[in-house]
């Protein structure tokens, strides 16, 4: 059996030597600190903390208003949460005062028709760090509303009607602002928009004098997967960088995106060259774990393959067989924490595969782990059709001190991928191995 093995895990950085071709610049031109703009993005200025001010400092979750980019001509103010160990009231040495703490920050980028959510900054703010979630959709949610153990409740903006508009609110986040805008001027568009409010959320946060500016990360879920995509191809201030779900290559394979984009016609090719993440993620210099499930209608595994091979830089992967799709399961795997963690609290990394080989019918695949492995596994499909209604089967995997070793797949099998987890529970990928 012959089978397309691609596996391209790269462990630290690669030089870029080629210009990203809708630009036409060279990569050191585009860095911010030489020529200050990529695309419609002028990072020169998104690199400087946006004006704002505090809507509400009551209670462990606090409010702010922050200025984003205009629209139609007119000012525009963003939204968010904040949290920290410090808001939360919890200081981890008694030693220190609320002049001297400081915590890493992370920036939360919510999915198509979320907001920011004030129990994922709470999350974060729990497990030590600075959280910012901002709203992408010119609105507001409704204040935190906490259980009688002063914990945020679940789910508490996840209905539209808990929402209101800003009267200074940007785009809206439906499919016309995120497509139908493209060819006139870039205020209309949803994605300069997102792009652009996470950028000045994270030089905000980097501002805030509890902030560790230089140990900063940036998780988003679903179209927030996405805009996670564009932030770490934009922004190098992060240390690491973890979209899940989203994903760029919208525009091919079984992406529900694609008659979206199909539909644009002669501004098709404009979209996909200016907010397309495949364009822009070649030029991504910051650790990036992509996470996702082998079943995900909205970002298919062709589509993510794709984009995790055009990342020159440090990157791997997490596939669950079968991972819902949703912002509670979208923040919910640990290996998010963990990942982050590595970067910016000099955590213990993920399990790191290696290469992948096929030899006497069985697979083969290197790998190191600061945490001993506890468990490996292959996993594949031999059906056809659409992959979000494919079903997978996994068999254990044999594991030795520096391979793993596993039965080949059968002849019929069509996608594979093995996985690795830790002692600690950490689960990491190796690249999607897809038949010729």
């Amino acid at each position: 059996m012959s089978f397309l093995l691609h596996c391209r895990h790269r462990r630290g950085f690669a030089v870029l030597a080629l210009c990203l071709a809708w630009t036409g610049m060279t990569f050191a031109q585009e860095r911010p600190d030489a020529g200050g703009s990529v695309g419609p993005w002028n990072l020169e200025e998104l690199y400087r903390a946006p004006s704002m001010r505090w809507e509400s400092q009551d209670g462990p979750i606090h409010s702010l208003i922050y200025t984003g980019e205009k629209h139609q001509g007119r000012d525009t103010e963003v939204f968010a949460f904040y949290a920290s160990p410090a808001t939360l009231g919890e200081v981890k040495n008694s030693h220190e005062t609320k002049e001297t703490q400081k915590f890493p920050g992370v920036v939360l980028i919510h999915g198509g028709g979320g907001t920011a959510f004030a129990e994922w900054v709470w999350l974060w703010a729990k497990r030590g760090y600075a959280a910012i979630a901002m709203d992408l959709a010119g609105c507001r949610p409704i204040d935190p509303v906490y259980d009688d153990h002063g914990v945020p409740v679940p789910n508490q903006a996840s209905r539209a009607n808990t929402r209101m508009r800003l009267p200074n609110g940007g785009p809206a986040q439906g499919h016309p602002e995120k497509f139908n805008s493209i060819g006139g001027d870039v205020s209309d568009d949803w994605p300069y928009h997102a792009a652009a409010s996470v950028i000045r959320a994270h030089s905000l946060l980097r501002s805030i004098p509890e902030v560790q500016a230089d140990r900063t990360a940036a998780t988003g879920i679903s179209w927030g997967g996405y805009t996670t995509c564009l932030v770490a191809s934009l922004d190098d201030r992060f240390r690491a960088a973890v979209p899940v779900y989203g994903c760029g290559f919208l525009f091919e394979g079984e992406s529900v995106q694609k008659p979206s984009i199909d539909q644009l016609g002669e501004r098709r090719q404009a979209w996909i060259d200016a907010y397309d993440p495949s364009r822009l993620l070649s030029r991504c210099r910051v650790p990036i774990l992509f996470v996702n499930g082998t079943n995900d209608v909205h970002y298919p595994l062709d589509s993510y393959q794709k984009s995790f091979d055009v990342v020159p830089g440090e990157k791997h992967m997490r596939i669950e067989v079968n991972m819902p799709h949703s912002h509670p399961a979208g923040w919910a795997p640990q290996e998010i924490g963990r990942f982050i963690d590595a970067y910016c609290r000099d955590g213990q990394p993920l399990p790191a595969p290696g290469e992948l080989s096929l030899a006497d019918g069985q697979v083969r695949l290197a790998y190191t782990s600061a945490v001993p492995l506890k468990s490996a596994a292959l996993h594949y499909t031999t059906e056809t059709g659409l992959r979000s209604e494919r079903a997978w089967k996994t068999v254990a995997a044999k594991i030795n001190a520096d391979k793993v070793l596993a039965p080949q797949p059968p002849p019929e099998a069509n996608t594979w991928f093995l996985t690795l987890t830790d002692e600690q529970d950490g689960m990491t990928s190796t690249t999607i191995q897809f038949q010729p």
